[in-house]
């Protein structure tokens, strides 16, 4: 079974900076594409970005992050990442990793989740 932990969310100011983590138990980490969705109050689960298990690697943003996150991945530590910056009050949500071997599939809502960390973004 493969399991996820999200952490480094919390409380920022509009304008701030958090970066987010997501550590995998599997020791085949480099064989999964992963990515990072957010499900704020009242909404449906949207993806927010994906990077692929190939060297490129093959990465997709939302647009409504687009210039301001950025997700990558260290194999060795079995670890992903998301850096976001200018944070907006609409950028408050769970965020929630996902993982499976297709990249189309993780940004299809497949795959394994976590259990999500909170950012909430208010003045």
């Amino acid at each position: 079974q493969v399991q996820l932990v999200e952490s480094g969310g919390g409380l920022v100011r509009p304008g701030g900076s958090l970066r987010l983590s997501c550590t995998m138990s599997d020791k085949v980490f480099n064989h999964f594409a992963l990515g990072w969705y957010r499900q704020g109050p009242g909404k449906q689960r949207e993806l927010v970005a994906a990077i692929s298990n190939d060297s490129g690697p093959t990465i997709k943003y939302s647009d409504s992050v687009k210039g301001r996150f950025t997700i990558s991945r260290d194999n060795d530590k079995n670890t992903m990442y998301l850096q976001m910056n200018s944070l907006k009050l609409e950028d408050t949500a769970a965020y929630i990793c996902n993982a499976d071997f297709n990249f189309g599939v993780v940004i299809s809502r497949g795959g394994y989740w976590g259990q999500g960390t909170q950012v909430t973004v208010s003045a």
